[in-house]
């Protein structure tokens, strides 16, 4: 069982929404779409579930092309971030209620919807209402009404993001353990770098109605294919600046130089722009291949454990992720300590030259 996107695309208006876009995702697998608010996400997922009819190209799902088939007509079930019950109906009916509307015999309704509510942790809670269950209970209900349908394809659609921070965690860390009982093939979409790496499986990343980038999370993460890719699977986004490789020297920003190491060393000469992730940033100085840079410090972000340094280096805003609280001086030159080792190096035309040498690691 598959699901084939063929040079799939969508325009609104005059307007692209999505590129021709080229998809396969297999059975049993957990897709992630990764993307910035309105990078066409919920578009490409519409069409996939078939709400919407693409401008071109077709989908093939089981070998069969349903291109023009109605969304009632297809195995598909899909989970809104505005998490939808029928607040009239107790959880057993919210979630029974696609398979009535299926003409599904009591019996078998009986079974598959107490099946779901097991798999979501809801049987002590079948009699009760919607509004009487929490925010993470309604979601799971929810979940439940989708999957009971037993769809070979679940769309969704950053089902976490009107939750609170222990909810999301908590379901976050139940999606894949549900994924796997279930056997379908889920597509799951996000904005945050760290909940698709969280759920694993595979990630195409998103941006302006393109797909940069398609294959297993932590390839994608390790190695993107070019700086768009890069910049949207980081949170904070990759910070970069220019730089000028000449002979076994690296030129940086206004003049500033360093010895050409880690992924800079084997480099043809010539201008390139590198990119590091934030939390690859230190204030106390690295042993090994590190790079230093004197900064100019904007501002700090407190989060409890670790602080957000905001840094202008001639005239690129960075971002550093470093443990701890730091008493720092604002407006002040700062140093930071960057290990080589982390710096990927991009052509001019974004395109992955160099990736960072710890990528390729085990």
């Amino acid at each position: 069982m598959s699901l084939i996107l063929e040079g799939v695309s969508k325009n609104v208006e005059g307007q692209t929404h999505i590129y021709p876009t080229d998809l396969t995702l297999e059975r049993g697998t957990m897709n992630v779409l990764l993307g910035p608010t309105l990078s066409g996400k919920t578009t490409l997922m519409r069409i996939m579930a078939g709400l919407d009819v693409p401008a071109s190209g077709r989908i093939l799902w089981e070998g069969r092309d349903v291109t023009g088939m109605r969304v009632q007509d297809r195995k598909v079930a899909m989970v809104y971030q505005q998490f939808i019950n029928y607040p009239s109906m107790s959880v057993y009916d919210n979630i029974a209620s696609p398979l009535r509307l299926m003409g599904v015999s009591k019996a078998e309704r009986d079974r598959r919807v107490r099946e779901a509510a097991d798999l979501m942790q809801l049987t002590p809670l079948l009699d009760r209402k919607p509004l009487e269950l929490s925010g993470g209970q309604q979601q799971r209900c929810a979940l439940a009404r989708a999957l009971v349908k037993g769809a070979g394809l679940v769309l969704l659609d950053e089902p976490l993001a009107n939750l609170d921070y222990k909810l999301r965690e908590e379901l976050r860390a139940e999606i894949p353990r549900i994924f796997e009982e279930s056997g379908a093939i889920f597509v799951y979409a996000t904005t945050e770098p760290e909940e698709a790496l969280l759920l694993g499986g595979n990630v195409a990343t998103m941006w302006q109605g393109e797909v940069t980038q398609f294959g297993p999370t932590p390839a994608v993460y390790r190695q993107p294919k070019d700086a768009i890719t890069a910049r949207v699977f980081s949170d904070p986004p990759m910070n970069f600046t220019r730089i000028i490789k000449a002979g076994d020297k690296v030129s940086f920003g206004e003049g500033q130089t360093a010895a050409a190491k880690g992924a800079l060393a084997n480099l043809p000469d010539g201008s390139y722009r590198a990119g590091f992730r934030p939390d690859h940033l230190h204030l106390h100085g690295q042993d090994g291949d590190a790079l230093q840079f004197r900064c100019t410090l904007k501002v700090t972000e407190i989060t409890g454990s670790e602080t957000f340094v905001h840094l202008d280096h001639a005239g690129d805003p960075w971002v550093g992720l470093v443990h701890g609280v730091h008493d720092l001086e604002f407006g002040q030159p700062i140093d930071v300590w960057l290990d080589a080792a982390h710096v990927y190096v991009f052509a001019e035309s974004g395109d992955l030259v160099a990736p960072a040498t710890f990528a390729t690691a085990a």
